[in-house]
């Protein structure tokens, strides 16, 4: 038998593709079976943000309520929720670090819809806003319907 020069490379390069093609699928394998680890950093970022101070409100007038959680960031506050206007309504929220007034943010006036509602006050203070109040009028902004006051570490805010 007559042996080729390069035949026992070939043997060797087909054996190492073999390996490499091999060594590729265990990876890619590893990679996929990993795939559900890969979804714990968004566990851990979302676990970082439900640990900043929270506090709940409902603010009730008839048919028309804003209830929401406020959210005690280091600079700012932050609200969301649920707003029902039945006729004119608006919302108001204002910050304050003890006796320091902050801001004070507003809604646009809304007239028989429904929604959610989220505002951001700034608290650029060391420590962020300690107090907030929350509340809602009519069309007319100086109309008062019904507030709360929201306390950083209290995880209910009460009437005012």
């Amino acid at each position: 038998m007559v042996r080729l020069k390069d035949a026992p490379k070939a043997k060797s390069r087909t054996r190492r593709v073999g390996a490499l093609l091999a060594a590729v699928a265990s990876i890619a394998g590893m990679i996929f079976a990993a795939a559900p680890a890969t979804a714990a950093p968004a566990t851990a970022t979302a676990a970082t943000v439900a640990g900043y101070p929270t506090s709940t409100f409902p603010i009730v007038v008839g048919a028309s309520y804003y209830k929401g959680t406020v959210t005690w960031y280091n600079r700012s506050v932050g609200v969301t929720g649920s707003f029902k206007a039945v006729g004119c309504r608006r919302i108001y929220a204002e910050a304050w670090a003890g006796d320091t007034y902050l801001d004070t943010v507003s809604s646009s006036t809304w007239c028989d819809r429904s929604g959610p509602a989220s505002f951001s006050i700034p608290a650029d203070v060391v420590g962020g806003a300690n107090e907030l109040y929350i509340w809602m009028t009519t069309g007319d902004p100086d109309y008062f319907l019904e507030g709360v006051v929201c306390h950083r570490g209290v995880s209910v805010c009460v009437p005012f």
